[in-house]
């Protein structure tokens, strides 16, 4: 038999067991995708370190994923031009995974309840050529089925930088952003704003460190480095970004 201290000790041990449990049952699982490394011809490392922050913070669990594929191109980081060679975008994804990534044709939506996508030129040259042509692009089959599957599931998309061309192809008339539509030294690549208007798409201007929430499509975009924002700022929208993410999962 237990003594009356030692039974309030048990229960409450029981409690904190219980309440661990349900913390950890709560835990949302957020796939994210992943382009390459580096800027110019793969995922913006910032930003996916960002996502990644984030979610840890807030508690979620990340699994990351990236096509296995040659890409577009190998950019010089240093010159910024193209150079000689070839790489995958799954092996140059697993840079920044800490080599923890799966091939994303064997990503199952039913197992996340989110899909958050970073920015950088990848996502224009490797998951899809928007790069190359503009609002007349198209989304690599395995990237697209994916986010129609996410979509079709009722489970939030989130996207920032460049991403958000991705959700203008699949889904006609959302509403997004990319930050300004004008363009100026804070916003040098103002002109995407025009062309996501003319594919159909509403889209809301925002400042670095703000969101756009389309609660229809459950579909959330951030700017990040479609700005010269200080890099602190662009982190903090990010922040956000995944803030609202999670809220709808």
């Amino acid at each position: 038999m237990f003594t009356s201290q030692e039974s309030h000790l048990f229960l409450g041990e029981s409690t904190h067991i219980v309440q661990t449990f349900s913390r950890s049952a709560m835990a949302k699982r957020v796939a994210i995708i992943l382009s390459g490394c580096g800027v110019y011809d793969g995922t913006e490392i910032h930003e996916a370190s960002a996502v990644l922050v984030h979610l840890s913070r807030a508690g979620a669990k990340a699994q990351m994923f990236a096509p296995n594929q040659a890409q577009m191109h190998v950019i010089d980081h240093c010159e910024g031009k193209p150079s000689d060679g070839k790489r995958n975008v799954l092996q140059e994804s697993a840079r920044i995974a800490r080599g923890d990534i799966t091939d994303l044709a064997e990503l199952d939506v039913s197992a996340f309840d989110a899909v958050i996508i970073p920015g950088g030129f990848g996502v224009a040259k490797n998951l899809s050529d928007w790069g190359v042509k503009n609002k007349d692009f198209s989304i690599k089959p395995d990237v697209e089925k994916t986010l129609r599957d996410f979509h079709k599931a009722g489970k939030p998309l989130a996207m920032c930088c460049i991403a958000p061309v991705l959700a203008a192809k699949i889904l006609p008339g959302c509403e997004l952003t990319v930050g300004q539509d004008k363009e100026s030294d804070m916003w040098p690549y103002a002109q995407t704003a025009g062309l996501l208007k003319e594919m159909g798409c509403k889209h809301v201007n925002t400042g670095v460190q703000q969101v756009h929430v389309d609660l229809k499509h459950k579909l959330i975009t951030a700017p990040a480095f479609m700005s010269n924002a200080p890099i602190h700022e662009i982190f903090d929208g990010i922040g956000v970004m995944v803030e609202e993410t999670l809220k709808l999962a």
